[in-house]
């Protein structure tokens, strides 16, 4: 067992090493360039987002597909793995990650629009769609869309449920002394009444759920900053400056090295807003929109909430945390966890309050934008017959997984999400030329109309 971990170890390492992030990051900045710098609409998706398109065909609305995809995304790598990042490639890891966001809307978006581009309609009238529908009708490479749907479907019971729940447990075994056996019940039946009732019975809790615990969590953060705002010019300019040189900085903040921040911050900001692994594109292709631009415009908008807005203030939280109070000893701690949780604690009694709340519902709400992804990838490769056994064994694994040790579970994962990726990125790369032509004449259209009247364009 100690050799056959050892060999995973070693894969996790090589699949996620420079190349990976290489190729990730390559795909965000040449579809940025490709689309015209995308980002510059992030408003215009944002407005989109809450604006009905109730003719369209879809599940859902767009609104809906979006917090299912923000579900997934706005999860425990928005506090722990921000964390991480700091800890292990020091205060300049913040820019890298937050430049890894902007970039990566482009690549949400391009992903986003050929998964609704290609989309199918089943026989009982749901929508359908994602990485494999565009490599089999966009480039005819049905193999490759098995292998997305194969990696998909296995990777989300690692990091769409067992590690989410285990976090879960973790936390309220640590601040509410409950047992970790219990937790696993709880949400196994919580997360059964929930995916039983499908993608519209996903959205619907997402719809609320998403909005409840990122306002939630950002009012932790902004009060934190106000009790540090002193500290808040100074945290700017000193994540900025050892994003790009080694070197000592106030209350004891020492920058890593340039490649080090570079490479836990990109990693970090990859894993979390999942811009170019194709997940968040299987809940975009149910949405209720006409056109795929629309669509795609919305979705970006889930890279910006989740890295550009909620990854930027825990970086901001933690730096100024760390300057202001010099006891924090950054040489020793490599847990992101308890740099978190050290600098919640700045808030009396309400604090560690909104930590628990904000990882609880942060991971509840990934256990069930993942369940639906993973539902999607296995009816794709073996038919709606397998939709029961995935659920059944989807809601086993919540329950046990408190109560196992998940360390070779969390590797196997980093291994499928980085398969899912390769294919979803080929998809992307060779289909740019698509996406570039459905851009133009959208966005043209958009900027020749009064903007306020887009769903014009979509009739």
């Amino acid at each position: 067992m100690e050799t056959i971990t050892n060999v995973i170890n070693q894969i996790d390492q090589w699949v996620w090493s420079w190349w990976m992030i290489l190729l990730l990051l390559g795909t965000h900045i040449f579809m940025t360039v490709r689309t015209g710098f995308i980002q510059k609409k992030i408003f215009t998706g944002i407005r989109l987002s809450v604006t009905k398109d109730p003719d369209a065909e879809g599940e859902v609305s767009q609104f809906g597909a979006l917090t299912t995809a923000l579900a997934s995304t706005i999860g425990t790598g928005n506090i722990i793995g921000v964390g991480t990042a700091v800890a292990l490639g020091g205060p300049g890891a913040v820019l890298w990650c937050w430049l890894t966001g902007v970039f990566g809307i482009a690549t949400k978006y391009s992903e986003s629009l050929i998964a609704v581009k290609y989309r199918v309609k089943t026989k009982d009238g749901r929508m359908q769609g994602g990485a494999m529908y565009a490599l089999e009708r966009g480039l005819h490479m049905k193999w490759l869309a098995v292998l997305f749907a194969f990696f998909g479907g296995f990777a989300s019971f690692g990091i769409g449920c067992a590690t989410q729940v285990n976090a879960i447990a973790t936390v309220c075994e640590e601040n509410l002394k409950i047992p970790p056996a219990v937790v696993g019940i709880v949400v196994a039946v919580l997360t059964a009444l929930v995916i039983f009732g499908g993608i519209k019975s996903i959205a619907n809790v997402c719809e609320k759920l998403v909005p409840f615990m990122a306002i939630f969590y950002v009012l932790g953060c902004l009060i934190i900053l106000g009790i540090n705002y002193d500290y808040i010019i100074p945290a700017i300019q000193t994540i900025c400056r050892l994003a790009f040189t080694p070197g000592a900085a106030a209350g004891g903040l020492v920058g890593r090295g340039i490649m080090i921040a570079m490479q836990y911050g990109i990693a970090r900001g990859l894993f979390s807003n999942e811009s170019g692994m194709g997940s968040a594109p299987i809940a975009a292709a149910a949405a209720q929109t006409r056109n795929p631009v629309r669509q795609a415009l919305v979705s970006s908008t889930g890279t910006f909430w989740d890295t550009v807005v909620v990854c930027l203030m825990t970086g901001l939280v933690l730096v100024t945390s760390i300057m202001k109070n010099p006891s924090i000893d950054m040489g020793n701690i490599t847990d992101g966890g308890i740099l978190t949780t050290l600098a919640f604690q700045q808030i009396p009694v309400l604090g560690p309050v909104i930590l628990v709340v904000g990882i609880i519902s942060f991971a509840y709400s990934t256990v069930l934008g993942w369940a639906y992804y993973g539902e999607r990838c296995v009816e794709y490769f073996s038919g709606k017959a397998g939709l029961i056994p995935y659920r059944v064994l989807y809601i086993a694994v919540a329950a046990i997984a408190p109560i196992v040790s998940l360390n070779l579970v969390w590797t196997i994962a980093d291994i499928l999400n980085a398969l899912m990726a390769i294919p979803n990125l080929a998809a992307v790369l060779l289909l740019s030329n698509v996406i570039v032509k459905e851009t133009k004449k959208y966005i043209n259209n958009l900027d020749a109309k009064d903007d306020t009247k887009v769903d014009v364009l979509d009739r």
